[in-house]
C-alpha cells in the first residue's frame, strides 16, 4: 500500500503544491499556445490562432489567479 506524500519529503502541504503545480501547468500551457499561435498564423488559419489565443487569455488568467491565491495562502505560514 502506497501512502501518498502529505509533506513530510518535501516540506510542501498536499494544497500548497497543487495550486503551485497548477500556476507552473497554466504558465507552461501559456508558453506552449504561443508556438500554436504561429504555427496557425503561419497557415493563415486565423480561426484557429484566434481559439489558440483565446485559450492562452485563459491560462494566463489562470496563473495569475493561482499566484494572488498563493500569495494569501503562503503568507500566512
Amino acid at each position: 500500500m502506497t501512502r501518498a506524500e502529505t509533506g513530510q519529503v518535501t516540506g510542501t502541504k498536499d494544497k500548497d503544491y497543487n495550486v503551485i503545480w497548477f500556476v507552473e501547468a497554466c504558465l507552461s500551457n501559456a508558453l506552449r499556445l504561443e508556438t500554436y499561435i504561429q504555427d496557425a498564423e503561419r497557415d493563415g488559419d486565423s480561426e484557429l490562432a484566434n481559439f489558440f489565443r483565446r485559450a492562452q487569455g485563459e491560462s494566463r488568467k489562470g496563473a495569475e489567479q493561482g499566484k494572488e491565491m498563493l500569495v494569501r495562502r503562503l503568507g500566512k505560514n
